[in-house]
C-alpha cells in the first residue's frame, strides 16, 4: 500500500502536499505549529485537517504493519496463496485483514478442533466437495469410525464432520460479508423492559420506578439498524448495562439461511446434501449470527461513541473560546442550602479580595443577614458583575441576587456560570498551591468568578472530561475521549495565545512544544528572574532547547516586552520580514504602540500588493497575510469575536412561562437531538433539532454553539416533569 497516495485520495489532497506534511510530522513538529507557521508547506491545512491526516496516517501505518504480520503468519503455516496474499494487500480496513486471517488464526478448543483431532477432517472435506452421488452412506462414513477416540457410530462421525464444516463456513470471509451486509440492510434493533424475578422485582421496585423510567421510551422500542441515530444507541446501551433493558437484533433469519444454503450447496444430488444443509443452519445459528450480531452492535457503538466525542469536543471548544470579561471586579457565588452559599470577590485580574459564607436559604434562612453581607461587599469592593454557579440551589440564589440587585442602586448584573469541574479543581494539587490559605469550597467559588473573567485560563486547570458539555460522556471510550478533549484544549490555547508573564503552569503546559515539566520550569525561572522581556529569554530556562522554543515562541505573548512584535502572533523567524514590511511602508515597530500611527499603518497595509510584497520579502503569501493581520491588530484576542455572555438583572420562574412567550437565552449544551437553553428559570429548555431552523438541519451544531445567545419561543411547559419545549423558528 502506498500510504501517501492513499491519504491523498482519502483527503482530497495532492500527493506532494501530503508527503511534505508527513515529513513535518516525522520531524517532531506539533500540529499547532505546522498549522500556523508552515502554511506554505502544507498548502494551508488547518489544525483540524492536520489532526485527521495524522490520525489516518497512524491508522494506515498500523494497517500496513498488521498486513505484513498476517501474511507472515499464514505463510509460516504453508497456506499463503498468491490470490489470498493479493486480497490481504488490497484490504483498506483492519477488519478486512482480520476476516482474511480468521480461518488461519489459532483457535481455542472448539467442537471443530476436537473433531479434527479425531481424524474427521477428510470426511468434512467430502461433505463440502459434494462430489459423491452414489454409494452407501454407512460404508463411506464407516471408514472414519474410531472407537479409540469415541467415534463409534456413523451418526457420531457425521456430527463431528459437520462441526468442522460449520466452522469453515463461519470462517469464510465472503459468506460473512454477505451476512453482514444483509443484517445491516434488513435487521431491526429491538429493546424491551427486562423482566426480573419476583423477589428482585419487589426489592428493586422503588429504584426501578426512579431509574427505569429514564428508559421508558425504550421499553418497547424498534428501529432499523442502518437508521438508528447515535444518541439512541448510547441510551439503549446504558439501559442494557444498568439492567433495565434487554436488547437484540431481529430479522427474517429463515430468508438469510436459505440464501446461505444456495451459496454453499451446489449439488443437490450429493449423498451428503442433507448434512451440508444441517451444517449451514448450525453454522449460522451457533457461530455466524452471534458473532456478527456482536460485531454490528460493536460497530454501532463505536460510531455512536465517535459522534458523542465529536459533539463533546465541539461544545468544549465553544466553551473554552467564550470571550473574557476583562477589567471587571467579580463576585463569585457557589450556591448551597444547608452549608450556605460561599461568596468570593476577585479584582480585575482574579486576585482574591474578600470571602464570606451566607445562609439565605432553608434550613437556616438568614436572608436579611445575607442581603446585608452581599450588599456590603458589592459596595465596599465596587463589584460590577456577579457570577453564580449553576449547581444545587442555583435558581434560589439567582432569585435572591436578582432581588438584591434591583435595590442596590448601582448597575450590577449577574450571570449564571457552569460550575462543572469546580469541585475537581478545588481539591486538586494546583488549587492548593494557588490558594493555600482557603478551604476547598471557597477555592471552587473563586474558580467560578475567574471563569467569567477568563474562561480559557481557568478551565484549563480542570480535566476536560469533568467540564461536562457532552452527551453520554461516561459511556464512551474514556481514553479516546480524554485524548480528543486534551487536543481541543491545546488547540484553543494556541489559537488564543498565552501571556508569558502571567500564565499559570496549567495554561503554559498546553502551548505547543512545552508540556508540564517545561511549564513548571518557565514559571520557576519567571519567579526567580522577574518578568520576561523578550521571547529569546526562554532559551535560558532549564531543559528548554531550541526545538521547543521554535514550536512555542509564536504562541507566547509579551504585552510589555522590549519588542512590540512579541505581543503578536508573528514568529521570531519572521521578525526580519515584518521589520522590512514596516520600514518599506514608512513605519517602525514602535508605531504598534501608538494609536494614531497604528490606524495609519492599518490603512497602508490594506493597500499592499500581497504577491509582489511576499516575493520582495522572501516569504510565502500565507505567511505575509498572517504578518499583515498581526501588525494590524497587535495584542488581538480572537475570542473577542465570539458570542458574549448573557448578563441579567431579573429572574423568572417556571410558572411564569406561557406558550408563545419569546425570551432571550444562552445555549448551555448541544447534543445530537437539539440544544439546551438557559432562559432564566430553574430548568433549561430544549430546542429540539426540528425546531432549530426553518431549513433542514442535519446536526444542531450547524445552527447553535455553547455560549451563544439566542431568541426562543416557548412551545410547551410541563410543570409536573419540569420540561420546557422551545423553538427558534420565527423569532
Amino acid at each position: 500500500m502506498d500510504i501517501i497516495k492513499e491519504l491523498a485520495t482519502e483527503l482530497g489532497l495532492s500527493e506532494a502536499q501530503v508527503s511534505r506534511t508527513v515529513e513535518l510530522l516525522e520531524q517532531g513538529n506539533t500540529l499547532p505549529f505546522i498549522a500556523r507557521y508552515r502554511k506554505e508547506v502544507t498548502g494551508g491545512l488547518d489544525d483540524e485537517q492536520l489532526k485527521i491526516l495524522e490520525e489516518r496516517l497512524n491508522y494506515l501505518r498500523n494497517l500496513q504493519a498488521r498486513k505484513e504480520e498476517v501474511l507472515r503468519l499464514i505463510d509460516e503455516q504453508g497456506k499463503l496463496t498468491e490470490d489470498l496474499a493479493n486480497q490481504i494487500k488490497e484490504a483498506t480496513k483492519l477488519q478486512e485483514v482480520e476476516e482474511y486471517y480468521r480461518p488461519f488464526r489459532p483457535k481455542r478448543r472448539t467442537r471443530a478442533t476436537i473433531a479434527r483431532e479425531k481424524g474427521l477432517a477428510p470426511l468434512a472435506a467430502l461433505i463440502k466437495e459434494e462430489s459423491m452421488t452414489e454409494g452407501s452412506l454407512e460404508q463411506i462414513v464407516g471408514e472414519y469410525l474410531r472407537p479409540d477416540v469415541q467415534v463409534n457410530t456413523v451418526e457420531q462421525a457425521l456430527a463431528g464432520a459437520m462441526d468442522i464444516v460449520a466452522e469453515e463456513i463461519s470462517d469464510d470471509h465472503n459468506l460473512r460479508r454477505i451476512v453482514r451486509e444483509f443484517i445491516w440492510e434488513e435487521a431491526l434493533i429491538c429493546s424491551e423492559l427486562k423482566e426480573k424475578s419476583s423477589a428482585d422485582a419487589v426489592a428493586d421496585a422503588t429504584e426501578a420506578a426512579k431509574e427505569g423510567a429514564v428508559y421508558r421510551q425504550y421499553h418497547h422500542y424498534t428501529e432499523a439498524v442502518k437508521k438508528i441515530p447515535p444518541h439512541r444507541i448510547l441510551a439503549i446501551n446504558r439501559g442494557e448495562k444498568e439492567g433495565y433493558l434487554k436488547v437484540e437484533l431481529q430479522l427474517d433469519k429463515t430468508a438469510l439461511v436459505s440464501r446461505l444454503e444456495r451459496l454453499v450447496v451446489k449439488n443437490t444430488a450429493s449423498i451428503f446434501t442433507e448434512y451440508l444443509h444441517k451444517a449451514v443452519e448450525d453454522s449460522f445459528s451457533r457461530l455466524i449470527w452471534p458473532s456478527i450480531e456482536r460485531e454490528i452492535r460493536a460497530n454501532l457503538t463505536e460510531k455512536a461513541e465517535e459522534q458523542a466525542i465529536k459533539v463533546f469536543a465541539m461544545n468544549l471548544r465553544q466553551l473554552l473560546l467564550q470571550p473574557p470579561v476583562r477589567g471587571r471586579r467579580v463576585m463569585g457565588i457557589d450556591p448551597g442550602f444547608r452549608t450556605g452559599c460561599k461568596v468570593a470577590v476577585v479584582d480585575e485580574i482574579g486576585r482574591v479580595m474578600a470571602t464570606e459564607t451566607i445562609y439565605p436559604h432553608p434550613p437556616i434562612n438568614k436572608t436579611a443577614e445575607a442581603r446585608q453581607t452581599v450588599a456590603g461587599l458589592i459596595s465596599d469592593y465596587q463589584v460590577e458583575l456577579v457570577a453564580i454557579g449553576n449547581g444545587t440551589a442555583s435558581r434560589e440564589t439567582e432569585e435572591f441576587i436578582a432581588d438584591l440587585l434591583a435595590q442596590c442602586g448601582r448597575e450590577v448584573y449577574y450571570c449564571l456560570v457552569s460550575e462543572a469541574g469546580a469541585s475537581v479543581y478545588s481539591a486538586s494539587k494546583l488549587a492548593r498551591e494557588e490558594l493555600p490559605d482557603l478551604d476547598v469550597s471557597m477555592r471552587g467559588t473563586i474558580s467560578i468568578a475567574r471563569r467569567l473573567q477568563d474562561p480559557l485560563a481557568e478551565l484549563v486547570k480542570i480535566e476536560p472530561k469533568s467540564i461536562g458539555v457532552g452527551q453520554y460522556q461516561h459511556d464512551v471510550n474514556q481514553k479516546e475521549l480524554g485524548d480528543t478533549l486534551q487536543w481541543v484544549v491545546e488547540s484553543c490555547v494556541n489559537f488564543v495565545g498565552v501571556d508569558l508573564n502571567t500564565a499559570s503552569p496549567a495554561l503554559l503546559q498546553n502551548v505547543a512544544g512545552i508540556g508540564p515539566s517545561l511549564a513548571k520550569a518557565i514559571v520557576e525561572y519567571r519567579e526567580a528572574n522577574g518578568a520576561f522581556k523578550k521571547r529569546e529569554e526562554l532559551l535560558k530556562v532549564k531543559r528548554l532547547g531550541k526545538k521547543a522554543f521554535v514550536q512555542a515562541a509564536g504562541f507566547l505573548r509579551l504585552p510589555d516586552g522590549e519588542n512590540p512584535l512579541e505581543n503578536t502572533g508573528i514568529h521570531p523567524e519572521s521578525y526580519q520580514a515584518a521589520e522590512k514590511l514596516l520600514t518599506s511602508s514608512g513605519f517602525s515597530r514602535e508605531d504598534l504602540r501608538d494609536g494614531a500611527r497604528l490606524r495609519a499603518l492599518r490603512e497602508r497595509l490594506q493597500k499592499i500588493d500581497l504577491e509582489a510584497t511576499a516575493e520582495r520579502l522572501g516569504v510565502g503569501v500565507p505567511t505575509l497575510k498572517d504578518i499583515v493581520e498581526a501588525l494590524a491588530k497587535p495584542g488581538r484576542d480572537p475570542r473577542e469575536e465570539m458570542p458574549k455572555p448573557l448578563f441579567r438583572k431579573d429572574v423568572k420562574t417556571l410558572a411564569d412561562l406561557r406558550p408563545g412567550m419569546v425570551l432571550t437565552g444562552e445555549v448551555r449544551n448541544v447534543v445530537d437531538f437539539g440544544a439546551f437553553v438557559d432562559i432564566g428559570v430553574k430548568e433549561d429548555g430544549l430546542v429540539h433539532i426540528s425546531e432549530l431552523s426553518e431549513r433542514y438541519v442535519k446536526h444542531p451544531v450547524e445552527v447553535v454553539s455553547v455560549g451563544q445567545t439566542v431568541n426562543v419561543r416557548v412551545l410547551k411547559v410541563d410543570l409536573e416533569s419540569k420540561r420546557i419545549s422551545l423553538s427558534m423558528k420565527d423569532v
